[in-house]
């Protein structure tokens, strides 16, 4: 699993902007999910998780890559985005991924430390 990443500036630091990392690089934020389903796959609610393996066509150039798909204990296939904040053109992406596909698509967002921590979830079907 890998965590992190680098920001880059204009300058050439070899850092990247803000949220723009390489393709299957993980954030902070996303290798923290990773940890997540690693401990629900040891618990057995989660059988398999793969990150950014799926790409899905919204419209004519304009294509969604969900940060992970999970396979849970049920069989059932999910398309899990994690995001630290929503900006409206993720969730624009997410609502019609799931208008589009028979797959059910989750928000994920961390939950502050000050409020118990964990994750908070919001389903798209």
């Amino acid at each position: 699993m890998t965590g992190g990443g680098r920001i880059q500036n204009k300058a050439g630091s070899g850092r990247l902007a803000l949220g723009r990392l390489k393709t299957g690089e993980m954030n902070k934020t996303e290798a923290a999910y990773a940890a997540h389903l690693e401990n629900e796959k040891l618990a057995g609610r989660v059988v398999w998780f793969e990150f950014d393996c799926f790409k899905f066509r919204l419209a004519d150039n304009t294509f969604y890559t969900p940060d992970f798909a999970v396979m849970l204990s049920t069989g059932h296939l999910e398309m899990h985005e994690v995001k630290g904040f929503w900006q409206d053109d993720a969730r624009v992406k997410i609502k019609v991924a799931a208008d589009l596909f028979p797959l059910r698509f989750i928000a994920v967002r961390p939950l502050p430390k000050k409020d118990g921590g964990g994750w908070s979830i919001e389903a798209f079907e």
